[in-house]
């Protein structure tokens, strides 16, 4: 080798051995300001990857009626959850083997566990199934696991990484005395997006995407009182998503509880009674349409008239309240829908509409009396009106010739209330165009609140409907282009074809559907026709009669309460309106509505009852629906109380439900034959207590304490 390559080949490793230091240093300069300069920082960062944070639902508030017995309270369960942040650090194999290790101890398939790990808005997510929370908190993909199984998770984490096992609350319904209340008390749901980002963006931090939400009843109106603050638990874990240690944590605040002014004892009473109503009527043969009564719905209200507070309140068909809890199934769920098994989840006390039949006639007796009528007053309770072309008759075409406004209370004649309708359309509004037309009537039904919804603290109420001239110019207007479709073709005779009823009416209301005719008028004057009510708005309209006429918005509330103990909020009855009654007319109303008891269409379901010392004043009302049997109406009270009770296709109202009303009745005074002993009474005391129950320090709740003598 010459010189001169000998020097290159020094200089080519004076070259090499030059990079290799400078590389060393610049990496060694590297390491020092990670390690020495920067290394706090980066090391909190990686403490910060390796925490998790977990959720801790809150405990809901409970629900307990008037005498602090519990309606709604809560029960432990074990929940299983994943965390998606992990295993989406895992191999497609690892984590197809860990879902399928889980769905076979939790027993839920892989299918439905991937459903609820996908986010709501990812492709294939499925509302109802796919999570609307954190996408960095653990999903919860099983309630309700067995303990066997919750046990065997805990037990062997190295088989589970990232499925975490805690244990949660959830409703339980206890039941006292066998109630049901499913329509009063409600249910829950997990939130929805739409909802959660509606929370997060007016700042509400008491729901999260694991929470439930109150869908009816005193669950949702109350809901932001028993929902309860979550709270939050930092832990620290490891790779495989094992929990290391516990790094710090925000204690879940339970939510307040509800104090209603339901009595679970009355309750049970109204809903074995209407129960038993339906049963029996669903056994008895209709004289009309000679099969049995189809009996398929009801509803019955128990309201204190002086305050409106609503005591107890029963709906058939009914539903178990408990099968919300855990996640609802599709076929559940369309059974509760069902119109085959008659609508269990339409709370028919407050949500269902139906013609109030002859209960409506105290309404007009008001409106006549204080618009030219007298006590004194007699009209003619002939077999039939003429109307047109047409007779309208009374029940069963009874006559019993000249008689006052109370004996056609007493035995329910429709001819007589038909000539008080007749009378005030043929004097103020006897043009059938004539929209604005006054009428007594329909002003005096608006001023009992008809028409709107009375304001009670439960969700999704029925406005009812008051069929004036202005409500049958509008649905003309709605519903012409419909029937003008059917009138202007030939009747379809065929087996689904337009009945012959359907065909002519379509023609008719074609041609004048929006005139307010006489017939309209002595149809509304009974309580027939277009005009609907709820059973609640009738029972609220009765107790204004009965307390000297104010009208109420009814509550089922009645004071929030602290987990503490201390009360929060009472939740005072609130006075609707004072309605200008003479007390004269009131009193002559009163007196007659216990003629109706007494002698009346009521007196044959009250045999043998102390009426001298529990003056029961009633109602009884038949309302015709077409293409159906009858409804039945009982419409009663008290100084204390309103008991109204209906069926849908039961028959006549004393018939259909009058001994359920007498056993409601019975159990609120202590009737036993025809004597009363208070100390029966279904609420100590009779009426129900104005105290609340009584919260101990140790979680105890005892029933109100009540001054001698009585509270009332």
């Amino acid at each position: 080798m010459s010189a001169a390559a000998s020097h290159r080949s020094r200089l080519r490793l004076i070259v090499i051995q030059t990079l290799v230091f400078s590389l060393l240093a610049t990496l060694g300069a590297r390491l020092y300001y990670l390690q020495v300069v920067s290394g706090e920082r980066y090391q909190g960062k990686a403490a910060s990857q390796s925490v998790r944070e977990i959720v801790v639902q809150p405990q809901r508030g409970l629900i307990v009626d008037a005498m602090g017995r519990p309606l709604v309270t809560n029960r432990l369960i074990w929940v299983v959850s994943i965390d998606r942040t992990l295993i989406g650090k895992m191999s497609a194999a690892d984590r197809t083997e860990l879902l399928a290790r889980t769905s076979d101890a939790i027993e839920v398939p892989v299918e439905k566990i991937a459903a609820k790990l996908l986010l709501c808005g990812d492709t294939g997510a499925v509302a109802g199934q796919c999570w609307n929370g954190s996408p960095y908190q653990p999903v919860p993909v099983a309630q309700d696991v067995k303990e066997g199984a919750a046990l065997r998770i805990l037990e062997q984490p190295e088989d589970f990484p990232g499925v975490v096992v805690d244990r949660q609350s959830v409703r339980q319904y206890p039941s006292p005395y066998g109630i049901n209340a499913a329509h009063l008390l409600g249910y829950l749901s997990p939130i929805t997006k739409d909802e959660l980002e509606s929370a997060e963006d007016s700042g509400d931090s008491s729901v999260n995407g694991a929470s439930v939400v109150g869908r009816a009843g005193v669950e949702k109106e109350y809901d932001e009182w028993l929902r309860g603050q979550p709270g939050y638990d930092q832990v620290a874990v490891d790779s495989k998503g094992r929990v290391r240690e516990d790094v710090s944590g925000l204690e879940a605040q339970p939510g307040d509880t509800l104090v209603t002014s339901i009595d679970a004892k009355v309750q049970s009473v109204v809903e074995e009674q209407l129960a038993n109503m339906i049963a029996t009527q669903r056994q008895t043969r209709d004289p009309v349409t000679k099969r049995n009564f189809e009996a398929d719905s009801g509803a019955a209200v128990v309201m204190e008239a002086k305050t409106g507070r609503i005591v107890a309140m029963a709906s058939q068909p009914t539903y178990d309240p408990s099968v919300w809890v855990g996640g609802i199934t599709d076929k559940q769920l369309a059974r509760l829908y069902s119109e085959a098994a008659g609508t269990p989840l339409l709370a028919r006390s407050f949500q269902g509409q139906f013609a109030p039949g002859s209960t409506w006639k105290p309404f007009m007796t008001v409106g006549a009396l204080t618009h030219g009528y007298s006590p004194s007053t007699v009209l003619p309770c002939s077999s039939a009106v003429q109307i047109g072309n047409r007779a309208f008759h009374n029940h069963e075409s009874a006559a019993y010739g000249p008689i006052t406004f109370a004996r056609a209370l007493e035995v329910s004649c429709n001819t007589f209330f038909f000539q008080v309708g007749m009378h005030f359309w043929q004097t103020l509004g006897s043009d059938p165009d004539d929209a604005k037309a006054k009428d007594p009537l329909v002003e005096q039904a608006e001023r009992f609140g008809f028409g709107e919804r009375t304001g009670v603290d439960l969700p999704g109420e029925a406005s009812g409907r008051v069929a004036d001239r202005k409500w049958k110019r509008k649905y003309y207007e709605s519903m012409k282009g419909y029937y003008c479709g059917i009138a202007h073709k030939p009747q379809d005779t065929g087996p689904k074809g337009t009945s012959d009823f359907v065909y002519k009416f379509a023609r008719e209301f074609c041609v004048e559907g929006w005139k307010y005719k006489i017939s309209d008028a002595a149809n509304f004057a009974i309580g027939q026709g277009d005009t609907i009510v709820t059973p609640l708005q009738l029972a609220r309209g009765y107790a204004a009669i009965s307390n000297g006429g104010t009208l109420w918005e009814p509550r089922v509330g009645k004071a929030i309460v602290s987990p503490e103990g201390k009360v929060i909020r009472e939740i005072e009855p609130k006075k609707e309106r004072k309605l200008k009654i003479p007390a004269s007319v009131l009193s002559y109303l009163d007196e007659a509505l216990q003629g109706v008891a007494l002698r009346g269409t009521m007196n044959w379901k009250l045999q043998g009852f102390p009426l001298d010392k529990v003056r029961i004043r009633a109602k009884t009302g038949s309302a015709e629906v077409y293409g159906k049997q009858s409804t039945g109406w009982v419409a009663s009270y008290t100084k204390d109380y309103v008991v109204v009770m209906m069926m849908s296709q039961g028959g006549t109202g004393s018939g259909s439900t009058g001994a359920g009303v007498r056993a409601i009745w019975e159990a609120l005074y202590g009737v036993d034959g025809d004597q009363v002993d208070p100390g029966k009474a279904t609420i100590p005391g009779v009426t129900p207590p104005a105290q609340l129950p009584t919260f101990g320090d140790d979680g105890s709740i005892l029933p109100p304490a009540r001054a001698k003598g009585g509270d009332q």
